[in-house]
């Protein structure tokens, strides 16, 4: 094996097994992030049952179902809350959204998900490198201002970027639906009316976990560069 395929796969290992631990670590926050972000676009959370904020759900769901439904969907990258719910598992999902909506269902909210994961990798990635490159010693900096520097990367990164998230999550939403009981139209259309029915805050619901949960991205980054040091 060549030297370049040992360092590829040492690259691999490190960030796999970061990605793994940081990303089971802030599956509850995760979940809570998400509820708040889409609770008034779904059809199974009632008015009345909708979470006031992070404590209301964080306190409601271990009592209404379980403290292991935090890591509940933990394996899935998309719809985290509602295959349970909805479906019977995320198998079940992809089958009946392709059923119902066909291949082009499965890429809702497609467009403004690549509009926002532009700016918010260009900072995530970009601003961390060159802060980095900063220090007097970038490859002997204390892990504690390594993942300092990673955090205040995450959190703005995260904060720009959270309405293009909450839009995409709310057209996701719609997969499986037909007739009346979908909301938007388009893309456009859903910018238009979260902004006119529920204001410009709206854009933001849930986004101070989804800073804590940027923790774990920061996370990610140092325990990266732990690992390979290791390696």
């Amino acid at each position: 094996m060549t030297e370049q395929a040992i360092s590829f796969a040492k690259d691999f290992l490190a960030g796999g097994v970061a990605a793994a631990i940081s990303k089971t670590a802030v599956a509850p926050i995760e979940r809570v992030k998400l509820l708040l972000q889409v609770q008034h676009a779904s059809q199974q959370i009632t008015a009345d049952k909708q979470y006031k904020g992070i404590m209301d759900c964080i306190v409601r769901i271990p009592k209404e179902q379980g403290v292991l439904s935090f890591w509940r969907g933990n394996m899935a990258n998309v719809i985290r809350y509602f295959p349970e719910r909805q479906f019977k598992g995320l198998g079940d999902c992809l089958v009946q959204i392709t059923k119902s909506d066909g291949i082009r269902g499965m890429y809702q909210g497609f467009n403004v998900s690549v509009q926002g994961i532009i700016i918010y990798r260009a900072a995530y990635f970009g601003v961390y490198d060159t802060a980095k490159g900063m220090l007097p010693d970038p490859k002997n900096t204390h892990i504690f201002i390594s993942w300092m520097i990673a955090q205040s990367v995450t959190a703005v990164a995260g904060v720009v970027s959270y309405p293009f998230d909450t839009v995409r999550r709310r057209m996701m939403m719609q997969s499986g639906r037909k007739g009346a009981d979908i909301m938007y139209t388009g893309t456009i259309d859903c910018w238009r009316k979260i902004f006119k029915d529920e204001g410009g805050k709206a854009f933001f619901k849930g986004a101070w976990s989804n800073v804590l949960r940027g923790m774990g991205g920061a996370f990610v980054l140092v325990l990266y560069d732990e690992l390979k040091k290791v390696i």
